[in-house]
């Protein structure tokens, strides 16, 4: 989470999830590439040739790539308005379009409020990261409503 000098913006990651990620990521790959290697040596009663060696590797990175798309939440927030980028899409809202920025009680991450009794979901703001939730929410709050009362 950071704030430039003015205060005017605010950057909220997801820290723990962003940690499970990689680590996820880079287990997935090491499992892969080790059984890549080991498929050759064993005595399955199947032969393993080189090319299934490496489509396996490649499946790995594969597989690793789409777990480190839980990585990808953030949210910038400044005066005019909130980017929500979440695992595949991102969105830029101007505040006039929130109507409010909650966190209901029991809910794994923040939404916006939006018209219409719609909402978008924030993953960048967890309730697993505990105090630099409740720091994330309460900043982007804040600009929220500085945007509303101007």
């Amino acid at each position: 989470m950071t704030a430039p000098a003015g205060g005017t913006s605010v950057v909220v990651r997801p820290r723990k999830v962003l940690i499970a990620a990689w680590v996820g990521s880079v287990a997935v790959v090491v499992l892969f590439v080790v059984v890549a290697l080991l498929l050759r040596n064993t005595q399955t009663g199947v032969y393993f040739r080189f090319a299934d060696q490496v489509a396996l590797v490649l499946m790995g990175l594969l597989v690793g790539g789409g777990v480190l798309l839980l990585a990808r939440p953030r949210v910038r927030a400044d005066a005019e308005g909130i980017e929500v980028r979440n695992i595949l899409t991102t969105r830029r809202l101007p505040w006039g379009l929130v109507r409010r920025v909650a966190f209901p009680d029991g809910a794994s991450w923040a939404r916006l409020d939006l018209p219409d009794d719609e909402y978008l979901p924030v993953l960048a703001i967890q309730a697993v990261d505990g105090f630099r939730a409740v720091e994330g929410i309460a900043k982007v709050r804040a600009l929220h409503a500085a945007a509303r009362t101007s």
